[in-house]
């Protein structure tokens, strides 16, 4: 306990990364007290771990950890301009990059300025990440299952300690969400307006901890804020799919939080419009984190599958293989509306 209250002190002095330490701990606490009867209902005995995990990835940014600062840094982007080029987006994080690189290739002469930007520190990883921390908690929840299911007291204390990984993940998962529904995760305008700039919005980088950090804080924004805001609870058909969607409506709130800062909606605790936008966007952050935890809890049930070509993703001969990356991707690239 003392290890996560120290993060949280850094991840606070440091500011570096989404909504701050209140915005991400509501969010998941909002996740689990939404969670319904015939969902992973352990996972409520955990809400405090889920809810200080929320902030923690943050913390893994720092210049003192420059492996996970390459690694995780643009997991917490989608800089949707950046890619503009693609007409759908690989489920597979490599084939995504491979994709960016034959870009930069094909622009580094003719437009050097935008092929320094056509990577993945600029583009970011967002989905990628969250994707793939839902495989790793539901592969926990099949394990889970199955120790519950065993009355041995070995199996039932290894389900409680494996219960507090779940948790974990969920928290974990619960970054990524709460990023991405913050417009300004979703824009190369995420640190002041950049390139023309006819309504005169504010190109200093403080606006992005105005809204996500100072606002909420100025609002002492809660879970209860949220709750009546969320959906009623769905099981997602395709995760990856729903994730992105999360991301688009994000981004389309960017230039409302421009016009809000202009205004000086953020200095001002009465600001209604604000406060909807903030409070509204955790909500969505919330609902999807529920959904996400909801889907990988029943499709953990299925077993886990073995052997074909079908099905195994590094077998050369999977109908999707792609020799570039050694592997075939989990399913067709998924259409997108470009910014």
């Amino acid at each position: 306990m003392m290890i996560i209250r120290f993060v949280l002190i850094c991840v606070a002095a440091f500011a570096v990364g989404g909504w701050g330490v209140r915005g991400h701990q509501s969010a998941n606490r909002a996740a689990v007290r939404a969670l319904p009867s015939d969902g992973p209902v352990f996972l409520k005995g955990h809400e405090d771990w889920i809810a200080k995990t929320g902030p923690v990835p943050d913390s893994w940014r720092g210049n003192s950890e420059p492996y996970s600062k390459i690694f995780e840094d643009p997991n917490h982007g989608w800089f949707k301009e950046q890619f503009a080029f693609m007409t759908a987006i690989p489920r597979s994080r490599y084939e995504f990059v491979l994709r960016l690189y034959d870009e930069f290739l094909k622009i580094r002469e003719k437009d050097a300025e935008r092929a320094a930007l056509t990577n993945v520190r600029w583009t970011g990883t967002l989905p990628y990440a969250a994707i793939e921390n839902y495989d790793r908690m539901k592969s926990a929840m099949r394990l889970y299952r199955r120790l519950v299911a065993d009355p041995s007291a070995e199996s039932q204390q290894d389900a409680k300690y494996l219960a507090q990984d779940i948790a974990f993940y969920m928290g974990w998962l619960g970054h990524y969400t709460a990023d991405g529904a913050q417009p300004l995760h979703d824009t190369i305008h995420h640190d002041g307006w950049q390139g023309p700039n006819p309504k005169q919005y504010t190109t200093e980088p403080r606006i992005h901890g105005r809204f996500e950090s100072a606002f909420v804080d100025l609002i002492q924004l809660t879970e209860a804020d949220l709750l009546s805001s969320m959906e009623k609870p769905k099981l997602l058909n395709d995760p990856f799919a729903a994730i992105l969607a999360h991301l688009d409506d994000a981004a389309s709130h960017v230039e409302e939080v421009y016009i809000l800062d202009k205004a000086g909606a953020f200095a001002d605790k009465t600001n209604e419009p604000a406060a909807h936008l903030a409070k509204s966007q955790l909500a969505k952050a919330a609902a999807l984190l529920r959904d996400l935890t909801c889907t990988a809890w029943m499709e953990s049930a299925k077993p886990m599958t073995f052997g074909g070509t079908e099905g195994n993703p590094i077998s050369r001969q999977h109908p999707r293989y792609n020799p570039e990356t050694g592997t075939a991707a989990p399913g067709p690239a998924v259409q997108w509306s470009k910014p």
